[in-house]
């Protein structure tokens, strides 16, 4: 039986920590709380960022929260809370849902993702572009 994107972001939903706008914006700045901002660089740069999230790329997140992994990055070994956010809060469902089944014990995301954020005239900051060396 073939699982649809649909499906599998549905039964995500389901199973994580889906925080409104207004619910993140409390926790945004708070100590103990990383925001996590999953989507693709050139949607940073586009679009801007949530100041003060840390940028995991979507097909890097298990590579990076894997403390076995050669590619571990620090701030996942952290006791944080962890807030997810990609643009419209489906890619953030299915990280959450994969950081939890890898144990990582606060999840969360934000349901409609960056664009929610955006629209509800919550901080967002410029994403400098790279420039060619």
């Amino acid at each position: 039986m073939k699982k649809t994107a649909k499906a599998l972001v549905e039964e995500a939903m389901g199973r994580v920590t889906t925080y409104t706008v207004e619910q993140a914006r409390a926790l945004h700045g708070q100590p103990g709380v990383q925001f996590v901002d999953v989507r693709d660089v050139r949607e940073l740069e586009r679009e801007g960022a949530i100041p003060g999230a840390f940028h995991a790329p979507r097909g890097m997140l298990e590579f990076w929260a894997d403390p076995e992994s050669p590619y571990h990055k620090p701030v996942f070994g952290e006791d944080k809370q962890y807030v997810l956010f990609c643009a419209a809060g489906w890619r953030s469902a299915l990280a959450t849902q994969t950081l939890m089944d890898m144990g990582l014990a606060h999840v969360a995301h934000i349901d409609g993702g960056f664009d929610a954020w955006k629209k509800a005239g919550a901080p967002v900051q410029d994403k400098p572009r790279k420039t060619p060396s």
